[in-house]
């Protein structure tokens, strides 16, 4: 790991051991303050099995950029996550800072996998679960 008086240098980093994250999805780390030294990103992977969903949250003060690599999901987003959407492999999608979401995956058989880029270096510490939302559109699959 890079600390605060290792000088800034190029980094080759391999995938790091996956883990649940607080929204219950699983992620697969790789850049970041821990791994790197990053100190206004971190990039990692996220798998949302068949019938998936994570807890609805927001990330406080952090933007996030998604790259859909392959499976189809869907997110309910908005103050009271109201709004849908579904987001395709190759399909970039943007969430702003403090935004309410809850992400899914409507397969029953095919896992979607997505690469995300955070202006969090920290990924789990941004993270506030929103659990009055959590039932808004029916019981954990």
């Amino acid at each position: 790991m890079a600390t605060e008086t290792s000088p800034a240098t190029c980094r080759l980093v391999r995938a790091g051991q996956n883990f649940i994250g607080k929204q219950g999805l699983t992620y697969t780390p790789a850049i970041s303050a821990e791994s790197v030294g990053a100190r206004a990103l971190h990039m990692q992977l996220v798998t949302i099995p068949p019938g998936g969903r994570a807890k609805a949250h927001k990330h406080a003060s952090h933007e996030t950029a998604i790259y859909a690599l392959c499976g189809t999901s869907c997110m309910w987003y908005g103050e009271n996550l109201e709004q849908h959407m579904q987001i395709n492999p190759g399909d970039f999608l943007y969430i702003p800072a403090d935004m309410p979401h809850q992400p899914y995956n409507p397969s029953s058989s095919e896992s979607c996998v997505a690469l995300i880029a955070r202006t969090d270096p920290n990924e789990q510490e941004s993270v506030v679960l929103l659990p009055a939302l959590d039932e808004k559109h029916g019981p954990a699959l």
